[in-house]
């Protein structure tokens, strides 16, 4: 009976560790140009226009700071979650899905780093 945990080997960790620093510098700098677009609260001089106009001028810029803090928090948890892939990466147990124990396929962990689940635990959850 074979109790060894089914892994990816050092030089796969090491390819992954490498794409996945990579996304986390492209994550927090998209991440500060969403902030800064958050917090930039320009006049955009309306105070001379009809009411009308201002008022969805207004309406506008606030749907737009709503939106923007959407994807602020979503790109906080994409940055926390390939931070989580890291460490992962170092305990040797990335790319181990954490319902099935089986291997997540390579094509998988490509297009999505930070996966702890195999499309077959995905599956299961629906």
């Amino acid at each position: 009976m074979q109790d060894e945990r089914v892994r990816y080997n050092d030089s796969d960790l090491q390819e992954f560790k490498k794409i996945i620093k990579e996304k986390i510098d492209k994550a927090e700098k998209d991440l500060q140009l969403i902030r800064e677009s958050f917090i930039n609260d320009q006049n955009n001089g309306t105070d001379d226009t009809s009411p009308t106009f201002k008022a969805f001028e207004e309406g506008a810029e606030t749907l737009s700071k709503e939106q923007n803090s959407i994807l602020a928090g979503r790109q906080e948890k994409f940055v926390r979650d390939l931070k989580n892939a890291l460490i992962r990466i170092e305990n040797k147990t990335y790319g181990v899905c954490r319902v099935t124990g089986k291997l997540i396929p390579k094509e998988r962990l490509l297009a999505v780093p930070h996966a702890t689940l195999s499309i077959e635990a995905k599956n299961m959850q629906r």
